[in-house]
């Protein structure tokens, strides 16, 4: 099987930097012993209680595309604390995508009170699911009515109709997010219009377009 490791430290200092080379090195060990096949090791600092890592979201992204089957983590801490933890989880459950821990020298075990939250999170977004999906029909339909055409915009970011990359209109991610929506309602709002778009990618194509946009400022 394959898989990803995951390292988090909560701050740069150094006896920090150090817990996280150990991590590494521990957890390499572990992918050895129990046959996994790891496909990188993503490393970072920040605070457990912070959702948007742009480790953990390009980490979740890469599970889905490369079909990865196992995280190896210290710990269920390493993942996160409090509700981004559980969140954290979730996500992983729903790419199918198993758990190993050093502590618990396999398979992440949950505690029944986290199962229980996880089984009412489960149902909780199902239902969101559907009301989105219920918003965003709504609202199209009530914009094709006022002659509003969605594969003029399409045509307008795509270029020449035969490609199969996945181009988003990093225009309107700016825009949307300038106007502090959230790279989840981002990603909703495009795929209404027909862009196949995750959070995380709209999250890293905004990273980069603002680290390109610094790169050129410090140019000049």
């Amino acid at each position: 099987m394959n898989g990803f490791i995951y390292a988090r430290v909560s701050t740069a200092k150094e006896a920090q930097q150090t817990s996280l080379n150990r991590q590494v090195d521990e957890l390499k060990s572990a992918a050895s012993a129990w046959g996994v096949e790891v496909i990188d090791v993503i490393q970072e600092e920040a605070s457990g209680y912070d959702v948007d890592r742009s480790g953990m979201l390009d980490l979740l992204e890469r599970i889905k595309e490369e079909k990865a089957e196992v995280l190896l983590i210290q710990d269920e801490t390493r993942l996160g604390r409090g509700n981004a933890r559980i969140a954290l989880i979730h996500q992983l459950q729903k790419l199918e995508c198993s758990v190993l821990s050093l502590k618990d020298d396999g398979v992440l075990r949950l505690s029944e009170t986290d199962s229980m939250v996880l089984d009412i999170v489960a149902i909780v977004e199902e239902y969101q699911r559907k009301l989105h999906n219920a918003k965003i029909k709504r609202g199209m339909l009530k914009a094709v009515e006022n002659g509003y055409e969605p594969h003029k915009n399409i045509d307008k970011y795509s270029g020449s109709g035969g490609r199969k990359r996945r181009d988003v209109p990093i225009e309107e991610i700016v825009r949307l997010r300038n106007n502090e929506m959230t790279f989840h309602d981002i990603a909703v709002m495009l795929r209404g219009l027909g862009f196949q778009i995750s959070k995380a990618t709209a999250h890293r194509r905004y990273r980069e377009y603002v680290n390109e946009s610094r790169n050129i400022a410090s140019r000049e």
